[in-house]
């Protein structure tokens, strides 16, 4: 966990990049602690990608959220706690989350941290073609296997034979 601390108000995220998957509901958990009395207590959250400007996406005053009435429907935050859900996760919601706590006592404490999302899309089922068809080549020529997947981020393929990973060599070659 990484903490900002500004005054003090300390604001804690997670510090490395959050996993969610595509369809589920992604937590994403933020805590903060002050040593004053506060009258007000504000939550604003904010979402970025590459190259755009941030777009509000909800905030709270007390117990109050206001929504942007584009987004009402997806994102939850329910104060005090700060933590916002992200539900469904799209593959779109990618990018940083910026939170920003403002309390208002003796003064106003401010403090803001930043969240990276990546999106997991599930792996599809395989799918191997084999060429010719039949799949007898007994002694003679070669035989071709591919395999597909539909969908699926980070997709990593690995062939075995007998569950023994196979390597490249002058009877096997990768493409």
């Amino acid at each position: 966990f990484s903490a900002g601390i500004c005054s003090a108000l300390k604001l804690t995220v997670p510090s490395h990049t959050v996993h969610g998957i595509e369809g589920q509901p992604l937590l994403l958990t933020v805590d903060y602690d002050f040593n004053a009395t506060a009258s007000e207590i504000q939550i604003i959250w904010l979402f970025e990608r590459p190259q755009s400007n941030p777009k509000y996406l909800l905030g709270s005053v007390n117990q109050t959220v206001v929504p942007d009435l584009e987004y009402q429907h997806k994102f939850t935050l329910i104060p005090p706690s700060a933590s916002l859900t992200i539900n469904p996760l799209h593959p779109s919601d990618e990018g940083n989350y910026i939170v920003k706590v403002n309390v208002r006592g003796n003064g106003t404490m401010a403090a803001s941290q930043k969240i990276q999302v990546a999106v997991d899309v599930p792996v599809t089922k395989p799918v191997v073609h084999t060429e010719p068809s039949s799949g007898v080549v007994e002694f003679v020529g070669n035989i071709t296997l591919k395999c597909t997947v539909e969908k699926g981020t980070r997709v990593v393929y690995q062939w075995m034979k007998n569950g023994k990973p196979l390597h490249a060599s002058p009877n096997y070659t990768f493409s």
